[in-house]
């Protein structure tokens, strides 16, 4: 049995928490809405995470929406003391599956409420407001007004600690003069490397980063130099890929996501990689364009 506490622990906010998490968001349907296929394999999932020694879970009640909070308390409630949800809030889901901006004081204030009613609870531990100026990447735009709102429902004791995601590092500056953020939460991973400087100046603040789709998302990674690598260490690609993000700098915490108890097993034992130092530049250059196939 692989043990995750060798990767380490990093704070986020008062709490504790191991580097490898779990992201509930493939419990959902297909693209991220209605039901899971597979309920029984959902919970089954969430609770192999658990027993494996996962403390800290990342989710949102946009997830189905609502599902994926409903699996979670359906699986894991009354929740372990040591386990830390962390959950985003400024999103809605239009009845086709869409993503939509959800921005207002009311929505803002209303997802709140439903994330604490669909995981039953009665404080959030870490919100993340992930910002919708762009859709599918960070964009410039103000956060100052949906943040006011978030800090207002710390203030009122239903959150405890606020993070980001989505954002730029304008936006991360602007928010650290509006209230203490303990994380952010962005698009990074082996090939996707345009928060690199980002990374080692949240470092020196001692802010988490925590990278949504480590494994690529909805589009894994593939790359004959990954593929190779792993082979000579006997590992799956996806492995080193997350071997690699934890070793890429100290605050990186891991949230890779899965619906599939082996592949979470899978998953959690990029705990017992350990990458030599010579085959890290063959990894950077992966998105660097040296040596690369198709990533």
């Amino acid at each position: 049995m692989h043990s995750i506490g060798k990767v380490g622990t990093l704070s986020l906010g008062s709490r504790t928490v191991g580097r490898l998490g779990y992201g509930a968001m493939q419990l959902a349907g297909p693209g991220v809405f209605g039901p899971p296929k597979d309920r029984a394999g959902a919970l089954a999932v969430l609770r192999e995470a658990v027993a494996s020694g996962v403390d800290h879970i990342d989710t949102s009640d946009f997830y189905g929406p609502h599902i994926t909070n409903q699996l979670i308390r359906k699986a894991l409630h009354p929740y372990p003391d040591e386990l830390v949800i962390v959950t985003k809030i400024s999103a809605r889901r239009g009845a086709d599956g869409s993503w939509l901006p959800a921005f207002s004081r009311d929505e803002l204030t209303q997802a709140v409420h439903d994330n604490l009613r669909n995981l039953g609870l009665d404080v959030l531990e870490v919100v993340n407001l992930r910002s919708m100026h762009g859709i599918h990447a960070p964009a410039e735009g103000s956060i100052e007004e949906p943040l006011a709102v978030l800090a207002e429902l710390q203030q009122r004791g239903l959150v405890r600690h606020i993070g980001l995601s989505n954002v730029t590092a304008a936006q991360i500056t602007e928010a650290r003069r509006i209230c203490e953020i303990v994380c952010v939460q962005n698009f990074y991973n082996l090939v996707q490397r345009a928060d690199d400087s980002l990374i080692d100046d949240l470092a020196r603040e001692r802010i988490a980063y925590v990278p949504f789709f480590p494994l690529g998302g909805f589009t894994p990674l593939q790359s004959t130099v990954l593929a190779d690598v792993a082979r000579t260490l006997g590992a799956t690609p996806m492995q080193v890929a997350l071997a690699w993000l934890l070793q890429r700098a100290p605050n990186i915490l891991l949230i890779p996501g899965t619906s599939s108890v082996a592949h979470l097993r899978e998953n959690l034992a990029a705990a017992d990689l350990q990458l030599p130092a010579d085959l890290l530049p063959v990894l950077n250059g992966i998105a660097n364009g040296v040596s690369r196939a198709h990533a």
